[in-house]
Formats: structure tokens, sequence, C-alpha cells
């Protein structure tokens, strides 16, 4: 009689259900997360913006923790990566953290409480200002 590797129906099942383009991005960056809202029957798409504090999990449980400052007060929202409320993660900022969870980020206030790294800018090339080589 065979045994029955639960283990695997289990990461089987979830890969079914897990993204594929997830952007790449760690802990310390600055990240835009479009998030799906669904109030009194309308759908939109907010973006909350803030810095990734922690990630943890694996495979489709795998999630993700961004702190922003609202109103001179600190806000902390997890959101599973592989979620159909997250439509897409896009990374604004990279950050360079020696740690894996940022929590001591929860004391600072103000510019201490920001990450040093490179702002990542998108360069647009159009046709029109390349110029043809003679």
């Amino acid at each position: 009689m065979k045994k029955i590797n639960k283990q695997k129906i289990i990461a089987d099942y979830e890969s079914q259900y897990m993204k594929k383009d997830v952007p790449h991005f760690g802990v310390g960056d600055t990240v835009d997360v479009h998030v799906k809202i669904v109030e009194e029957g309308k759908k939109r798409i907010q973006i909350y913006t803030g810095i990734v504090i922690k990630k943890q999990g694996s495979g489709g449980r795998k999630t993700f923790t961004v702190r922003k400052i609202s109103f001179a007060e600190g806000v902390e929202r997890s959101f599973p990566v592989h979620s159909p409320n997250v439509e897409k993660v896009v990374v604004v900022k990279k950050g360079s953290a020696k740690r894996a969870k940022l929590y001591y980020l929860r004391e600072k206030i103000g510019k201490k409480a920001k990450i040093e790294g490179e702002d990542i800018y998108v360069k647009k090339t159009s046709s029109v200002d390349a110029k043809p080589q003679q």
C-alpha cells in the first residue's frame, strides 16, 4: 500500500493560486501596494505606500508587512503576496536594511524613521528623442 504525502498535495494545491508576476522586493524597500477595495458594490484600487518592515512565510502563505505614517500616527498593514485583492506591488525605492525585521522603526519619529537607499526611476526612451546614426 502506497503512503500519501500530504505536504506534496497541499503544495500542489497552493501552486495553482500563486501569482507568477510578483516583483522582487526586500525589507527596507518603499513600495506602492495596489489593493482592490469594494465599497457599496463599487470596485476601486487604493494605493498603500510605505516601508516593508517584515517578510515571512513561504509558498502560498507568504506575507509582508508595510508601515506608513498617516496623520502623525504609525499604521501597519499585512498583505498576503499571492492574494487576489493585491493587484500589484511597485517598488518605489530600494532601501539598505541590515536586519530582517525593522521593528525598531516603531519607536522612531519623523526623519529618523526613514531608511537610506536609492530611488528607482523609470527611464523612458522614445523614438522622437533618439537621433539616427549617420
